[in-house]
């Protein structure tokens, strides 16, 4: 909550205001120190006054001072009450320019006061508005959060149901080429097993030895070919199952020619 905004127009630079404050202190007591001067030099000069008047009254009283000395009391007291009066009219004049610039400064102050009410009041408004969005924003967040948390469970279960379809799909299909490949061996070993009781008689057993050779021999490649379909098949769904993806897909088998 601190205050960012510029100091334009309030202060030129920053600092301004407080230098002004001190500016105007310094003016306070630099009037209060002119008018103790100026009441100092008023006692003084009362007093001067005083003291002249009776020095001439103790001149007449004591029967003719000299002229020329008393001639000269007059012209030194005329002197001085010159001096004193032409520093009456500085101190004056001085006071004067003071209280003008007192005054002044007191306007600017007042200004400043007023712009500075105004400012803060203009900040209040901001500053409920940014609390009214903030709030808002903050249970529009937690409506989201809720939201997330929701849609993240969902993609879970959804993960979870895919996998399950995927390894169910891997099954299927692994127990369909097993399938396929057991009844080709069947129909192999039963041939196989019609061969040799045909091969019984020692004139048919030099003729089907090559055909049964070569049964057994496509017995062998497809018992090899079906414990490959089901190792790959096995390990595609245990892939799928540690959660690798993109695993679905069919397996290409060969179609072995039988004999």
């Amino acid at each position: 909550e601190t205050n960012t905004l510029p100091f334009h127009p309030f202060e030129m630079q920053q600092g301004d205001i407080l230098r002004m404050e001190k500016e105007h202190q310094v003016l306070k007591e630099q009037l209060k120190e002119a008018q103790e001067k100026y009441e100092q030099l008023e006692s003084r000069s009362l007093e001067e006054i005083g003291a002249l008047k009776e020095l001439l009254k103790k001149s007449v009283e004591e029967t003719e001072v000299s002229k020329n000395e008393l001639d000269w009391l007059h012209q030194d007291l005329e002197i001085k009450v010159k001096k004193w009066q032409q520093e009456k009219k500085e101190n004056q004049e001085n006071l004067k320019a003071l209280r003008n610039t007192a005054k002044k400064h007191t306007d600017t102050n007042d200004r400043y006061s007023k712009t500075i009410d105004e400012k803060e009041k203009q900040y209040n408004t901001y500053l409920n508005t940014y609390l009214e969005t903030s709030n808002k924003l903050a249970n529009e967040k937690v409506k989201l959060e809720e939201l997330i948390k929701k849609s993240q469970d969902d993609c879970q279960e959804c993960v979870k149901r895919a996998v399950k379809a995927e390894m169910s799909v891997l099954k299927n299909w692994k127990e369909t080429e097993a399938c396929k490949l057991n009844g080709i061996a069947a129909n192999a070993e039963a041939n196989l097993r019609v061969l040799k009781s045909w091969s019984s008689s020692a004139s048919a057993a030099p003729k089907l030895k090559s055909q049964i050779d070569s049964w057994e021999i496509f017995i062998s490649n497809v018992k090899k070919q079906l414990e490959k379909v089901e190792a790959e098949y096995e390990e595609k769904i245990q892939m799928v199952e540690n959660g690798v993806r993109n695993c679905l897909a069919k397996m290409e088998t060969v179609d072995l020619p039988s004999p």
